[in-house]
Formats: structure tokens, C-alpha cells, sequence
């Protein structure tokens, strides 16, 4: 099988998994944000085509539907990269030095708040509040929890996820 086919099924079943993820949710209050969600599983984003889309099969403005993904801050029109980098930016994580660590994840990555390295390993995202103050500074990994940091511990979480890779590529 061809390459092309083979992204036109995957497509193809995208497609597919959007109409019956809108055709679940259509009748239920306020199902524009569980869509959402559901199709940003699927694509780990929300394309413009797909916006589109669920505009249509809802019968809503595409404004709402854009409105809406950039008002939460969970929502993302970007690709982001296997590994999502979030560090909390509240006040006890900053006070008790989350700059300087935020420093050197730009600095260790090669890339600013909300960008994505170019092998499209790690996304860098700042937060306000992780909800784990007790562990101040704190930033997540993919949703893991690293807390009472220092700038010094950034580059062993960067090499325990190149080292993750490593183990699952053996």
C-alpha cells in the first residue's frame, strides 16, 4: 500500500471518528467543549479543517467554535511535540525560583513559551497555577508532576524522556 492511501484512511477514519464524536454529543448542553476535547485527542490539535467541520455538522458560527478554542488555554491550533512541557508560573512556583528554570528549559530546548522543538519532541508551555503550590517550583511533563525544583534538575527530566525513548525503541 502506498503512502498516500495510507494517509487518506488515516484521514478517512479522523473523519469518520469527528462525525461520530459531534453525532454523540450533538444533543446534550454545552457539547461543544466535550467535542472539542474528544477531537483533540484524536489530532493532538485542532486543525482549521476540523474547526470547520464541527461548525457545520453543529450548525454554529466558526467564530464560536474558534472563540471557544483559544478562550482555554487546554485547546491548541498548533501541533504540540510528544513531550509537553508545562511549568507553573503561579506565585509560590515563581517566588521560589520557577524563572530561572523556565530559563534553562528555553535555553536547553532551543525554543520560547509555546513552541515546539523542531524534531517535534517537546512543546514548552508556561502555566498559572498547577495546583501543587506545596512542590513550588513545579512543572509537568506530559501531565507528570515534578516539584521542588532547581534550574539544575532541567536537564535530567529532558534526558529521562530521550531515555524513555531509547528503552521503548529497543
Amino acid at each position: 500500500m502506498n503512502t498516500n492511501a495510507s494517509s487518506c484512511m488515516e484521514t478517512k477514519e479522523r473523519d469518520n471518528l469527528v462525525t461520530e464524536i459531534i453525532g454523540r454529543h450533538m444533543n446534550s448542553k454545552g457539547a461543544l467543549i466535550p467535542i472539542l476535547h474528544e477531537v483533540q485527542g484524536i489530532y493532538g490539535y485542532l486543525p482549521n479543517e476540523v474547526q470547520v467541520k464541527i461548525a457545520k455538522e453543529m450548525n454554529i458560527p466558526i467564530s464560536e467554535v474558534f472563540g471557544v478554542i483559544t478562550f482555554y488555554s487546554h485547546f491548541s491550533l498548533k501541533p504540540k511535540g510528544r513531550y509537553n512541557i508545562s511549568i507553573c508560573m503561579g506565585t509560590a512556583c515563581y517566588v521560589k525560583g520557577a524563572g530561572p528554570i523556565l530559563d534553562r528549559l528555553k535555553e536547553t530546548l532551543n525554543i520560547g513559551i509555546g513552541e515546539t522543538t523542531e524534531d517535534g519532541e517537546f512543546t514548552l508551555e508556561a502555566c498559572r497555577c498547577l495546583g501543587a503550590c506545596g512542590l513550588a517550583p513545579v512543572l509537568t511533563v506530559s501531565g507528570q508532576v515534578h516539584g521542588r525544583l532547581t534550574k539544575d534538575d532541567v536537564a535530567g527530566i529532558i534526558d529521562n524522556c530521550k531515555s524513555d525513548d531509547r528503552r521503548i525503541a529497543q
